[in-house]
């Protein structure tokens, strides 16, 4: 079953983006062609952290899932399955289900001619637990900013208001039961070459012209 198809039949549109039903995972398709999103995003980028990072994450998956015996469980199976496990096998297999997954997340957070503020229900609920859109993006700008290393910033649905949060390397919303809306890689493998050592203007302009507000509306409406 393809993302879309997977997208399509599942009512939680948040989980369904990424998830796949078992063994063998397969390299998603980007929702766009790779020059779509420049020169926020390059080509170049994109060919890198699409073809060769997101799919070594799915390679590996496949790989451990069988080994852990959960080769009949989908993605998002396996990741809340080995959440939080101290022993090296779950850690690594963790690492790399949930990194399969963040990717495919975010591809979906981004849309050629994107950015700016959302609308509708997902814009008032913005001003009502923020305060403003403005309030949202300096919190959310700093902690992608902040994030120490690599891992992502997130808007998250968490017990019926939304928060802003970020994590390191591989986690991710789904291991602590929160609804992700829409995220930001901060892995330097995003964005060093086309930003280099400069987060802060990837960050500033990834809202301003990327950020995919249709993707996080749908997840919020689907809430």
């Amino acid at each position: 079953m393809t993302a879309a198809r997977k997208l399509e039949a599942s009512p939680n549109h948040a989980l369904a983006v990424g998830d796949q039903p078992h063994v063998p995972f397969e390299l998603p398709p980007l929702p766009y062609d790779q020059a779509a999103l420049e020169p926020t995003v390059s080509a170049e980028t994109l060919s890198y952290h699409h073809g060769k990072h997101h799919k070594a994450y799915i390679d590996k998956t496949n790989e451990l899932a069988p080994k852990a015996g959960m080769q009949d469980k989908s993605l998002v199976e396996i990741i809340k399955a080995t959440a939080g496990k101290s022993d090296k096998d779950s850690k690594t297999l963790f690492n790399n289900a949930a990194q399969a997954w963040n990717h495919t997340f975010f591809w979906h957070s981004m849309k050629p001619k994107g950015g700016g503020k959302p609308s509708g229900e997902l814009a008032r609920a913005i001003d009502k637990d923020f305060g403003s859109f403005e309030a949202f993006a300096k919190e959310f700008s700093e902690a992608a900013a902040t994030q120490f290393g690599s891992g992502w910033a997130w808007l998250v649905l968490d017990g019926g208001k939304l928060k802003v949060m970020k994590t390191g390397n591989a986690e991710t919303p789904l291991a602590e039961g929160k609804t992700p809306l829409l995220t930001l890689d901060v892995w330097e493998h995003a964005y060093y070459l086309d930003y280099q050592n400069k987060r802060p203007e990837y960050i500033k302009v990834w809202l301003e012209k990327v950020a995919n507000w249709e993707f996080a509306a749908q997840n919020f409406a689907a809430k």
